[in-house]
């Protein structure tokens, strides 16, 4: 789920007023984007891509690793579905407010077909310096920067602010990736942290979490078994018990969920949870020490 320059990406929902903009973003930082979907302008190119009926034609004519759709939510579905048929192998969802039903038929069509979702409602995945997928604003050099730290985060928004915070103390980022706040994901806290653990390139772990569900204690038992530093920031800790907050999977019952179940189940595994956000540059850069720390500034 760590997209490179390499990957094709195709763009479902290209000539509309997003998917023009972000798909402009897109190439101008780097990203390989080789096909567009749009049925009813297939054989046309759109800012420099060419537009094919579905994706199954994409896949067969320029190939296809990737996939991102800015579809509305009453077509999310069967684009995705489509997607999943044509063989692609990672779709990023960035759609919100699917139907539930939906939601699951995408899921049920990737597991079949081998396809990995992220999202629904994620704001895309980074790879500094390299290449991103989505609404994330990786051509801002004051937010992202190449390095050697990788972050997780349900929310765009809030993994925005962690990778300015992170820039701005000088410490640069391997990727970012936004698992999305949909209830039913494709991609849990524990499924990014076992890709960052694995990538070569990444040498400590950000997890910004919310209270609500188990991601983060899911996460924490693959933790236990992980030697790079990790830090975390878990949203919501000042929720009124028993509240649902934040996004629509933040669903808190009894001890699960909450912010102290969240963070007693990650400082357990050896996780460093901060209270704020703006404290985990400086609980990177001691978890790290020296030599990591010069590591982490760039590759």
């Amino acid at each position: 789920m760590i997209v490179r320059k390499k990957d094709k990406v195709v763009v479902l929902g290209i000539t509309g007023k997003q998917g023009t903009f972000w798909t402009e973003k897109m190439i101008a930082y780097g990203t390989n984007v080789v096909a567009g979907i749009n049925p009813k302008r297939a054989g046309e190119t759109h800012v420099g891509v060419p537009i094919f009926a579905s994706t199954a034609e994409a896949a067969k004519a320029v190939g296809a690793d990737v996939a991102v759709g800015f579809i509305p939510p009453p077509m999310a579905k069967d684009a995705a579905v489509s997607a999943a048929e044509a063989g692609v192998k990672l779709l990023v969802v960035l759609t919100e407010h699917i139907p539930a039903q939906d939601v699951m038929a995408m899921h049920a069509a990737a597991a079949k077909h081998g396809t990995r979702i992220v999202g629904p409602n994620t704001a895309g995945l980074v790879t500094p310096g390299e290449c991103f997928v989505g609404i994330m604003p990786a051509f801002v050099p004051s937010v992202f920067k190449p390095g050697r730290v990788g972050v997780i985060s349900r929310s765009g928004s809030l993994g925005t602010l962690i990778c300015l915070n992170l820039t701005r103390a000088g410490i640069g980022q391997s990727a970012f990736i936004g698992i999305g706040g949909d209830p039913m994901l494709g991609t849990t806290t524990r499924d990014a942290l076992e890709a960052l653990d694995k990538d070569a390139g990444t040498d400590a772990v950000v997890i910004v979490g919310e209270i609500g569900g188990g991601m983060e204690e899911a996460a924490a038992e693959y933790a236990r078994t992980m030697k790079k530093p990790m830090v975390a920031f878990i949203a919501g800790a000042a929720a009124p018990p028993g509240k649902k907050m934040g996004h629509a999977g933040a669903i808190v019952t009894g001890s699960t969920g909450s912010y102290a179940g969240k963070r007693k189940a990650l400082e357990a595994a050896g996780v460093v949870v901060v209270d704020t956000p703006s404290q985990i540059a400086t609980a990177l850069a001691a978890g790290l020490g020296a030599a990591g720390r010069q590591r982490a500034v760039s590759q």
